[in-house]
């Protein structure tokens, strides 16, 4: 059974709450360092390994790993474009004290 309308209760608009702080990013402890790699390093490390940029594993432009670079944000709001770009990442082995791998920054999943 419904309450008649007189013993309804109106809500009163409340005043909009503000929007939340952003909060800075912190890197997870797991999550090894990102480093992104200029135009010239991309290229010479292409050229080391001697393989198409295509070839390697790819890595979004929005991933969060890539802002362990300190340099990340400051080159996206510069707006320069980071599609393409090589990212280095290295982590810690067992057997080879350090692995280092490439990835190319894509927009897309797809590699486009």
């Amino acid at each position: 059974m419904t309450p008649s309308p007189s013993r309804r209760r109106t809500r009163a608009h409340a005043p909009e709450k503000p929007a939340p702080a952003k909060r800075p990013f912190v890197a997870h402890l797991l999550a090894p360092p990102h480093e992104i790699l200029s135009e010239d390093e991309s290229r010479k490390v292409l050229e080391s390994l001697s393989t198409p940029a295509e070839r390697l594993p790819k890595i979004l432009v929005a991933d969060p790993g890539l802002r362990t670079d300190p340099r990340y944000d400051a080159l996206r709001e510069s707006g320069e474009n980071l599609l393409g770009r090589l990212v280095r990442v290295r982590r810690p082995s067992a057997t080879a004290g350090e692995a280092v791998a490439y990835r190319l920054i894509v927009s897309t999943a797809g590699g486009d």
